[in-house]
Parts: structure tokens; C-alpha cells; sequence
């Protein structure tokens, strides 16, 4: 097994470990750890842009209050102010690494206008803003001599106190100490050790727990996993935001429409009648938050038996249609389908997770030397639902945040100890690769019936009982076989989703992203749902 030393080691490759891994001092060594390539991760599937405000009409006071509209009034104020307030900034920055986002008629940038945001205030590089910072922050991150970028490693585990060799000591660090991780080559099957002074998780959420998702295969929770069996705390689970507009195709999967197009005017209709029926259920029309949408769509969709709704932009003009979505336009007229001339077919996917281990405003986690930004994080910026474009947003913020903490507390954070190496010795190869693809398939298919947009809690009692028969079985396989990166993947999905049912269960009202039917109501105080490993 080898080992790797590091001063910082960042498992993630996508807005928030990239950020980090530029603003992190030049004399610390850095290596980033991608789970497949670099650029694989969700940063580069996100299509519409990035709030910021920037238009003299707009306020940081409107973009807060946006915020803390759509998310229900779960989101913690103070959070929201600081990433609002350090957008801007955030937006300079990514400029002046080369981001070439679409400039305006009189203004400087051109601003869109999305759900649930009272001003237009996301700037986008067509309709694949996210391929264009994560193309840029690569570029940077490639030119700095201090940053290792190490692809195809799939983390295992962190490197905690509980992992010291035997009669090792440490003089200042504990066993809430957190140095490094564990990881696997996807490509040779070997286990690594990379140690560190500090960690950060920028592992991105975990929608492939749900049969649907807009989401690389990838997206399947594994930071807030590890943390939580490392004795971190997880909030807010059971807030999952599932997209409304997910390209209906038998044979393309997790095509997302971006919610631009409704900002632009897209209208949802129904196939046949071509009834438009979004202003049916709020007076914001299309422009809902996501969770308004979603569910309004799976209300048809069950109402009327369908497969799918329509989302329609064939009113606009042609050229505005294919110069505002060309990535989308392109990729449609392949599979039959001229949005100039078409509607397009959309159901909802799993997206988002708004729920994953507790940081504070610096990254900073319950384990000394961790932290976390972005996606994998509960940083009190999303509360019961994320509005548009601050998704990417709360990547650039902490990922900031948290190198600088590490920056100015540098000579605080104490050396790793010797730590013990992978140990194989009780393990053999697996003959019985075909239970983890079974348990795969069975999770995301009761995740999807049980623990869906609408949910009741007879549902979630018989997810919970589903997910410990197959907690119980994907630890003894685990025990007994070699770690692959399907094997880590499904021991990931199935810890999570059992997160998230438990966190579901334990709300018991409807706010955000989490309705269910025996609490439709809202109570009148906003709490978080909590879990702590050491009360679990």
C-alpha cells in the first residue's frame, strides 16, 4: 500500500476543492483527489449560472430575502448574509481566471432571471456555465506547482485517531483528529493512504440515491458518509431537491433542462391539450421555487397517468432560443426534438442535496483538521430548499473560506502520527460482484417509490426497514471482500440514505423540499433535524 504525505488533501475536483486548492497558501503541498476525471464531477453539469448581485436595481438585501423565501425560513441568516455579501467578489474572481461569461447589451454581463429570484442576477456562459468554471479553476489549479491533481481515486475512509499505529502518539492531536483518507485506484484496485494536517470534503451531494437524477454517477453522498462514521454531525437530510425539468428520454439519462429556460419564458403544458397549468398552483407561475414546480408536475403526472409534461419555449424567437441554449438546442435536434419549433418532454430527477455535515462560516466541521465546502456541506445558506444558481455560488464561498482558515491557523494544526496501512490480510477477491449491483438497483428504486417528492410516513417505516436489512448486508460483504469503487459507492448510498429517512421521519410538518401527507402543515418554528453519531 503506499503512502502519500500532503499538507492538505482536498477529496473532490469540482468548484469547492478547486477554489480551495487556489487560495490555499503557495508553500503548502496540495494534492486533489477526483473520484473518476478531474472534470467529472457535478460542477460541469451545471447548466444555468451563478447568483451574484451585480445590476444597480438589485440589493444584497433582495438576493437574502429570495434566499431565505425559497428556503422556507430554515436557512441561517447570518450564513446567507456572507455568501450573498461575498458574490460579487466570487464573480470577479472567477473573470479574472478566464470564465467567459456572456456579456450584456449596456450592462457588463448579461443577467438572467430564475425561480424563486425577485431580480436578474445569474450570470452564465451560455447554458454551460459550469463546464466554463470548471474548466477554468483547472487550468489554474494545473499551473500551480504546489497542487497535485490525482484522478480516478475513490475515498474510502478519513484517516482518524482511531487509525494510529500502535504506540504512536501525537503530542497535540486527538482522536477527533481528522489526517487524511483512505482510497482506492479505480483503475488498479489499490488502496492509498494520503495523509495531511488538514482535509477538506468537496464530495459534492448524494441524488444517485434516487432512481432519477440530473446527477453524474458519482454523486452518491460518499463525503457525508465518511464524515458521519468519522463522528461528525449531519443536518437537514431529508431535503432533497428534485428538478422539474429532467429530459423524458428512454435512452438519454440525466439530461437536465436548466431552469434558465423557464426564466426566459418557457411554459409547462400539458402533452395533448397544451394546457398551461403552473398558474394553477401558484401565482409565481413557472417562476416557483423548484419545489413548488416539482411537485406541481408530479401532481399532474399522477392526476392524468402521464410519462411527462411539456416545457415550451417555441414562442420565443428562434435565434434568442438558440443563442440563450445552444448546448441544449444541439443536444435535442440529435434526438429529434427543435425546441424552436417543439415543446420538450420533462419529469422531475433528484438534483440537489440541502442537508450534509454541519460547517460553520469557515468550513469548518465538528473534527479538528476537517473541513467541508459546497454540496456536502449544511452550512445554513439552503434551509428547506436551494434557491436557482447559489448552488455553484456557496462552492466558490467556502471553498475560500475554508483555505483561509487553514492559512492563517496553519502552524496550529498538529502533524499526523504514523498511521496504521490498508489492511487486506482477512479479506479475498469478491465472487459475488452481482449483490452489489442488485443492492444498488434496490436502493434507488425504494428511495424513488418511498421517499419521493411526496412522501407519508408508512412509506418512510418501510424504507427504514429496507435500508438496515441492506446496511447489514453490504457491512458483511464489505468485512469479507477486497474494496472496489462500486462496493465503496453502494456502502456510501446505503449510510446516506438511511440519513436521510431517518432525518424525514423526525419532521414532522411539511416545509421546503420535504412534504408528506400525514404533516401537510407548517409549524411555526423553523428547526433544524440533527443527527449526531455519538447519540445514533
Amino acid at each position: 500500500m503506499a503512502n502519500r504525505a500532503f499538507d492538505v488533501v482536498i477529496i473532490g475536483s469540482g468548484a469547492a476543492g478547486l477554489s480551495a486548492a487556489l487560495e490555499l497558501p503557495s508553500h503548502l503541498k496540495v494534492a486533489v483527489l477526483a473520484k473518476g476525471d478531474i472534470s467529472a464531477g457535478s460542477t460541469a453539469w451545471a447548466q444555468g449560472g451563478i447568483a451574484a448581485v451585480l445590476d444597480v436595481g438589485d440589493t444584497f438585501e433582495s438576493h437574502i430575502e429570495d434566499t431565505i423565501v425559497a428556503g422556507a425560513g430554515l436557512n441561517a441568516r447570518r450564513t446567507v448574509e456572507y455568501v450573498v455579501e461575498n458574490a460579487p467578489a466570487a464573480i470577479e474572481r472567477l473573470a479574472e481566471l478566464g470564465v467567459p461569461f456572456n456579456p450584456g447589451e449596456s450592462e457588463r454581463w448579461h443577467l438572467t432571471q430564475e425561480g424563486g429570484h425577485s431580480h436578474r442576477r445569474i450570470v452564465h456562459v451560455a447554458d454551460a456555465t459550469g463546464r466554463a468554471v470548471q474548466l477554468a479553476l483547472e487550468q489554474a489549479a494545473a499551473a500551480h506547482g504546489n497542487i497535485t491533481l490525482i484522478p480516478h481515486m475513490v475515498a474510502i475512509d478519513l484517516v482518524t485517531g482511531r487509525h494510529r499505529q500502535s504506540g504512536s502518539a501525537s503530542s497535540t492531536g486527538s482522536e477527533r483528529n481528522v489526517w487524511g483518507v483512505y482510497a482506492v485506484d479505480a483503475k488498479t484496485g489499490r488502496v492509498s493512504l494520503f495523509t495531511s494536517r488538514a482535509t477538506i470534503l468537496a464530495t459534492g451531494g448524494a441524488s444517485r440515491a434516487w432512481l432519477y437524477s440530473t446527477n453524474p454517477r458519482g454523486s452518491t453522498g460518499d463525503g457525508i458518509a465518511m464524515a458521519w462514521r468519522a463522528g461528525c454531525r449531519v443536518s437537514n437530510m431529508e431535503f432533497n431537491q428534485f428538478h422539474p425539468t429532467c429530459l423524458y428520454n428512454h435512452d438519454v439519462k440525466n439530461f437536465l433542462i436548466t431552469e434558465a429556460m423557464r426564466g426566459e419564458g418557457g411554459q409547462l403544458k400539458l402533452p395533448g391539450s397544451g394546457h398551461r397549468f403552473m398558474p394553477e398552483f401558484d401565482e409565481r407561475a413557472e417562476l416557483a421555487p423548484r419545489d413548488i414546480v416539482a411537485r406541481a408536475i408530479d401532481h399532474e403526472l399522477k392526476r392524468l397517468g402521464l410519462d411527462f409534461v411539456h416545457l415550451d419555449i417555441s414562442h420565443r424567437d428562434p435565434e434568442f432560443v438558440r443563442e440563450h441554449f445552444p448546448t441544449i438546442h444541439a443536444r435535442l435536434l440529435e434526438l429529434g426534438i427543435d425546441i424552436t419549433r417543439q415543446p420538450i418532454p420533462v419529469v422531475p430527477a433528484s438534483h440537489y442535496t440541502c442537508g450534509g455535515v454541519m460547517v460553520d462560516l469557515d468550513g469548518r466541521t465538528d473534527l479538528d483538521g476537517l473541513y467541508a465546502a459546497g454540496e456536502v456541506t449544511q452550512s445554513g445558506l439552503h434551509g428547506a430548499n436551494r434557491l436557482a444558481s447559489n448552488s455553484v455560488l456557496e462552492c466558490l464561498v467556502f471553498g475560500l473560506a475554508a483555505a483561509r482558515h487553514i492559512g492563517r491557523n496553519w502552524e496550529a494544526l498538529p502533524p499526523p502520527p504514523a498511521i496504521r496501512p490498508w489492511d487486506e490480510s482477512r479479506v479475498t477477491d469478491s465472487d459475488e460482484e452481482v449483490i452489489v449491483h442488485h443492492n444498488w438497483r434496490e436502493i434507488r428504486r425504494f428511495m424513488w417509490d418511498y421517499v419521493g417528492i411526496v412522501r407519508t410516513t408508512k412509506r418512510l417505516e418501510r424504507a427504514l426497514h429496507r435500508v438496515k436489512l441492506l446496511r447489514d448486508e453490504t457491512e458483511e460483504y464489505y468485512g469479507n471482500f477486497r474494496v472496489t469503487p462500486d462496493l465503496v459507492e453502494l456502502r456510501n448510498l446505503v449510510e446516506v440514505s438511511e440519513l436521510i429517512v431517518r432525518c424525514a421521519l423526525a419532521r414532522k410538518e411539511s416545509r421546503g423540499l420535504h412534504y408528506t401527507l400525514d404533516y401537510p402543515d407548517l409549524l411555526p418554528q423553523a428547526v433544524d433535524t440533527i443527527l449526531d453519531p455519538a447519540t445514533a
